[in-house]
């Protein structure tokens, strides 16, 4: 590939709409995904990130608008005639064939060769750390190992582009989390884009390079995971990526000087004593702890501030055992920050 191919980028969206009836599952999207880059579609259901990771597929076809895969518009082909591959959920796997049979399905149908096959299924399995387990039936594999192997026969057509529908979804939290490691060690190792779709954002924030945050069928902001968690840009950004307090009208007018909306992280706010003085720089507000929910290496503490509303403070348990943390509800408390943590947000509705 040469440079200049290099350059562009592996999917391209230009106000891109997808309408089922009155729905606009895909609202004018316009967004680009960088060559050989990890790249996340998170959001809730319905928000349309399924719907333009199957527009990218050639499941879906755009209502308006216009999709290019390295520079060549794909707008109106079919699936087969895009270099992309999809891996789903619920994996798809073939059950009366053997785990070879399955990861080298798609190499059959394309004729490619029995020697070069058997060769390229070896290497797949290898890349997915399973190629003891070829001679067996998917029934035989714990679900890590047959999302593995759904993730081989994807790479195995060595695609452009892969695209992952929430294949991490039916997995318990350990080893999605093992998991989450291992498709970004994966990624890394084949060089390919990946484009991730998800509704769990540690997810997210874990394997992408870039992350594209949906809301109704709009992208609301797209950002590297510690500017998407660190500067949301909107109401709906800084509660939808992780936990953010939203500090709004004479609050924070009292605070800050004017009545904008803005987020604070829970983790960023200190519980002090009553009076503790405050630095230049920092905000400081009473409050009465509400409740105290103790979870093993951290707290949460629910505080009811003055002028009314409440703020969430994220403390991690580094001295304190279950009783001293449990002892702080009811208590009245000083609650403290650096006012450059404080987003103002674009969309404050």
């Amino acid at each position: 590939m040469n440079a200049a191919s290099n350059s562009l980028p592996a999917v391209r969206f230009e106000n891109v709409s997808r309408h089922f009836d009155q729905v606009r599952a895909v609202d004018n999207v316009t967004l680009e995904i960088r060559d050989s880059e990890f790249f996340s579609m998170l959001g809730p259901s319905g928000s349309g990130k399924t719907t333009c990771l199957r527009l990218i597929a050639g499941f879906e076809q755009p209502t308006f608008g216009k999709i290019f895969l390295h520079g060549t518009e794909v707008s109106g082909l079919p699936p087969y005639e895009r270099d992309v591959n999809t891996v789903f959920q619920d994996y798809a796997l073939f059950p009366h064939m053997s785990v070879a049979d399955n990861v080298g399905y798609g190499l059959m149908i394309k004729k490619v060769s029995s020697a070069e096959r058997n060769k390229r299924v070896n290497e797949a399995l290898e890349l997915v750390r399973l190629p003891q387990m070829a001679k067996r039936k998917p029934s035989q594999l714990s679900g890590g190992q047959r999302q593995r192997i759904a993730l081989a026969r994807a790479l195995v057509n060595r695609p452009r582009v892969l695209l992952l529908d929430e294949p991490l979804g039916a997995l318990d939290l350990k080893l999605r989390q093992e998991m989450q490691i291992e498709l970004k060690e994966i990624q890394k190792r084949v060089g390919i884009t990946f484009i991730f779709v998800t509704h769990d954002q540690e997810e997210a924030l874990t394997m992408s390079d870039r992350i594209a945050v949906f809301n109704a069928g709009k992208i609301e902001q797209i950002g590297e995971p510690s500017e998407i968690y660190e500067r949301p840009a909107t109401a709906f950004v800084a509660g939808f990526v992780g936990t953010s307090n939203l500090v709004r009208n004479d609050v924070a007018q009292k605070l800050t000087g004017h009545a904008e909306t803005f987020s604070i992280r829970p983790e960023k706010i200190r519980i002090v004593e009553i009076g503790t003085p405050v630095h230049n720089g920092w905000s400081a507000i009473e409050g009465t702890v509400r409740e105290v929910i103790y979870l093993g290496m951290f707290t949460r503490y629910l505080v009811s501030i003055e002028g009314g509303g409440e703020l969430t403070v994220v403390r991690q348990n580094l001295d304190e055992t279950s009783m001293d943390v449990l002892s702080a509800e009811g208590k009245r408390v000083q609650l403290t920050w650096q006012r450059a943590f404080d987003r103002v947000l674009e969309n404050q509705t």
